[in-house]
């Protein structure tokens, strides 16, 4: 995951600095561990600003209205009390070439600051602390005591200090090329490498996309560049100095021929600041936010694909960044869980299997015993066993006995026999069924699970927290409920179109399966599931006097086959009814259904996989 370096930040503090300030704090809810959103309303419009200090995603951006759910984090609540009602006056770098960020909030904007918010922008170093006017720390995202670090300490009621500074040399437009080429081909090297120890602002990505743009392999060692290489790579030097504002602003850029005529004539230089205070228009719009392949950029270097602004780059990379990573660590957890669970569930199926066959002896226990007391003059005290005729073949059935009981006493214990098997399967017949309709309704949802393989679109991992809270609700997982997060809306199923136009939808889970099923269903709609096979539930709309054709039926065959337990197979039955033939068995689990007046169709799940669905 890219984070965010030191060009990124300015860019969106530019562009917050232009819109959102002066903004007053009208509410502070925090989303997660590591995110806190603060309503700002300005006399334009209201956002939202999500500043998070995840060890992989911190960042500060605008973002959407969070869910309308209790925030119940005892961080928030302190910002709650402390910066309500002020106003957001100013967004400053604590320190020049640091991703250090003081908010400053103050009762009106032309006052001063009675509370400052410090955003460390660090990767797993992270935080964000409050302060009073007086920089005495207040609260903090990470209190850090003694035993943790020796370098600073970050607790309530002690001052307020910066992180360590960095040791590398700050860039300065006022350097001439020369000095520069020599001080990052000092030591003989990567030059991306080079690049990131000689000067502080830089980041891998940023180091990568800069000696590409000029042309360059970022792996090259800086002894094979030639003259025009470190021209070209100083020439972006410049330039992206220059969109930081630590350029001239009468938009040249400085040659190292001008720095050696200033030098040769004792011409003072003075450098501009290393950081600027606000975004001037100049360079406000030069900075250029985009995707690319590697990940996003904010300088518009290399081929990319534009995005409105800083704030939208943000909020999609890293939204959808982490949901990749909730959705993997999510997968495999509940794939882990439904594994261990079925596994002892068919383990458990095949014990009580195992008795029933034992308990198919029982009648062959009452049969030795009927043939015993019959044949009673046959017996003589000491046998171990007697071969006496059946009653309707006459073949000779053997029966062992027991030489220390008379032949009473054995027909007895194989009465007693037969009636213990048989009280057995009574009692194992029931908790079989039990048992099966728990292994069909996990492989149902692991039927779900397989469908969702890579993650692709926000929905999939609406999907899986869908799935979760549905184990929860059926027992099959605990989860503590910090782990848990909150559902923020409802996932919606697949929807395609048929070869005739007529909509399909199909259950992504077992909350879309019901949902299909028993209520978005109408009298003139067909409904799809494959034969005897864990898979999706499948709703082929049609309207009033619509009749689909042998295309249509096939198509939604092909699909529900596809999104079916036996997506890997050539051929699949797949049955389809009207929905008001579909019940839900009283008590039964969800997406558990049965139908009846059916018709079989052959289901084509590698044809299906390649149609095309709507929101894909």
């Amino acid at each position: 995951m890219q984070p965010v370096d030191f060009t990124t930040l300015t860019a969106a503090c530019c562009e917050l600095r232009a819109e959102w300030v002066p903004g007053r704090a009208e509410q502070v809810y925090q989303r997660d561990r590591y995110t806190i959103a603060i309503a700002l309303r300005t006399l334009k419009r209201r956002g939202w600003l999500t500043i998070s200090w995840h060890p992989e995603a911190a960042r500060i951006c605008l973002d959407n209205p969070p869910p309308r759910i209790p925030d119940t984090f005892t961080f928030s609540d302190q910002l709650r009390h402390q910066l309500g009602g002020f106003a957001l006056v100013a967004i400053e770098a604590s320190a020049p070439w640091e991703r250090v960020l003081d908010l400053q909030f103050a009762r009106r904007p032309q006052e001063s600051p009675s509370w400052h918010l410090y955003v460390e922008i660090m990767g797993k170093y992270s935080n964000v602390i409050l302060t009073d006017a007086n920089n005495l720390i207040v609260t903090a995202a990470h209190q850090v005591g003694a035993k943790q670090s020796s370098l600073r300490l970050v607790q309530t009621g002690q001052p307020y200090e910066a992180p360590p500074a960095l040791t590398n040399t700050p860039p300065s437009w006022s350097e001439s090329q020369q000095r520069w080429q020599e001080r990052v081909s000092l030591v003989p090297g990567v030059l991306r490498r080079q690049l990131l120890k000689s000067y502080r602002g830089l980041s891998p990505a940023l180091a990568r996309s800069m000696v590409q743009a000029a042309g360059l392999d970022p792996e090259e060692s800086t002894e094979n560049l030639s003259a025009e290489d470190w021209q070209n790579l100083f020439h972006l030097w410049q330039e992206w100095l220059k969109i930081l504002g630590v350029g001239p602003r009468n938009g040249e850029i400085k040659t190292d021929k001008d720095t050696q005529t200033a030098s040769s004539q004792k011409l003072p230089v003075s450098p501009p600041p290393a950081v600027p205070a606000s975004c001037s228009p100049s360079f406000e719009h030069s900075f250029r936010p985009g995707w690319t392949k590697q990940g996003y950029t904010v300088l518009g270097w290399g081929s990319l694909q534009p995005v409105k602004n800083t704030q939208t780059l943000l909020n999609e990379y890293y939204r959808s960044e982490l949901n990749q990573q909730e959705f993997a660590r999510l997968h495999h957890q509940l794939t882990q869980k439904l594994g261990s669970v079925l596994k002892k569930l068919r383990q458990k199926a095949s014990t009580f299997q195992g008795r029933l066959q034992q308990s198919q002896q029982a009648d062959e226990y009452r049969q030795q015993a009927d043939l015993l007391m019959a044949h009673l003059h046959h017996w003589q005290p000491g046998m171990k066993e007697i071969k006496l005729p059946d009653f309707e073949t006459s073949k000779p059935v053997k029966i062992p006995l027991n030489p220390e009981k008379n032949a009473v006493q054995n027909a007895q214990a194989l009465y007693k026999k037969h009636q213990k098997l048989k009280r057995a399967r009574y009692a194992v017949e029931p908790l079989l069924t039990e048992v099966q309709e728990e292994i069909e309704y996990l492989e149902q949802v692991e039927a779900s699970l397989t469908q969702l393989d890579f993650y692709k679109i926000s929905e999939d991992l609406q999907t899986l927290l869908e799935i979760r809270e549905e184990l929860i609700g059926q027992k099959y997982l605990e989860v503590r409920k910090q782990q848990i997060r909150p559902l923020e809306d409802v996932s919606k199923p697949y929807r395609y179109r048929t070869p005739s136009g007529f909509e399909l939808l199909i259950g992504r889970n077992n909350r879309q399966n019901d949902q299909l099923s028993f209520r978005t269903a109408g009298d003139y709609d067909l409904w799809f599931h494959t034969q005897e096979i864990a898979g999706s539930h499948v709703l082929l709309r049609l309207k009033p006097g619509a009749v689909a054709e042998v295309a249509d039926l096939q198509f939604a065959a092909d699909l529900a086959a596809h999104y079916s337990q036996a997506r890997q197979s050539d051929q699949v039955p797949v049955v389809y009814t009207k929905p008001k033939y579909v019940y839900k068995p009283k008590g039964a689990k969800p997406g558990m259904a049965i139908y009846k007046q059916e018709r079989v169709l052959w289901g084509r799940p590698q044809i299906g996989r390649n149609y095309p669905a709507e929101d894909s």
